[in-house]
């Protein structure tokens, strides 16, 4: 009777094959875990608006039947929200511009809201670009703050930022989730007219 290759060791009556077959599905499982998807997926949305570039990169919410704002709601009415989750929303412009008519340099921000009921809602752009969506940077990193005035549209389940308004020189930013949209107003001026 021939025993087991030398080097292993076998217990008479056992089989490798369970052990195998847990260490196999224990692997898969972990690596299943360390690459799921996110549920707020990652979008970018740009537009040249005469010589510059406004570019936008946010991560997209989904609405799941929840009260998305409102004292009971995911946004809270008076809080400072950056329109997006994971890493705050990010809004970069090649050249200076004009947002809601007041001078922004070129670079990059992070975008904020701040929804009031029955109000304007607050615009904040922020110098700390780069940042997680949670907590706000707080109003010393503020580039700009200006009310913008929300408006009501059809439903948008998963949160939207795009440009349904592009002239050659100006452009507006719709930030659309639920059927709240909250237009902006952005300016790029052509050289020499004299903004």
């Amino acid at each position: 009777m021939r025993g087991p290759p030398s080097g292993t060791c076998r217990l008479p009556g056992t089989s490798l094959l369970p052990l195998v077959l847990a260490v196999f599905a224990l692997s898969v499982t972990g690596e299943a875990r360390s690459q799921a998807v996110p549920r707020s997926q990652h979008a970018t949305v740009s537009q040249m608006v005469g010589r510059t570039e406004i570019a936008v990169s946010y991560s997209r919410p989904v609405a799941r039947g929840r009260v998305l704002f409102g004292d009971d709601g995911v946004v809270h009415w008076g809080r400072v929200w950056t329109p997006g989750a994971d890493s705050a929303t990010r809004i970069s412009f090649s050249r200076d511009v004009l947002v809601e008519g007041k001078e922004v340099k070129q670079g990059s921000y992070s975008v904020w809201l701040v929804p009031r009921d029955g109000e304007f809602w607050g615009l904040i752009l922020s110098r700390a670009a780069h940042v997680w969506h949670i907590p706000y940077p707080g109003d010393g990193q503020d580039a700009l703050r200006a009310d913008v005035r929300p408006e009501s549209g059809s439903h948008m389940e998963v949160l939207a930022l795009y440009f349904p308004i592009v002239a050659p020189d100006s452009a507006v930013l719709r930030i659309h989730w639920g059927e709240t949209v909250v237009p902006v107003r952005i300016r790029a001026p052509l050289p020499g007219d004299g903004r």
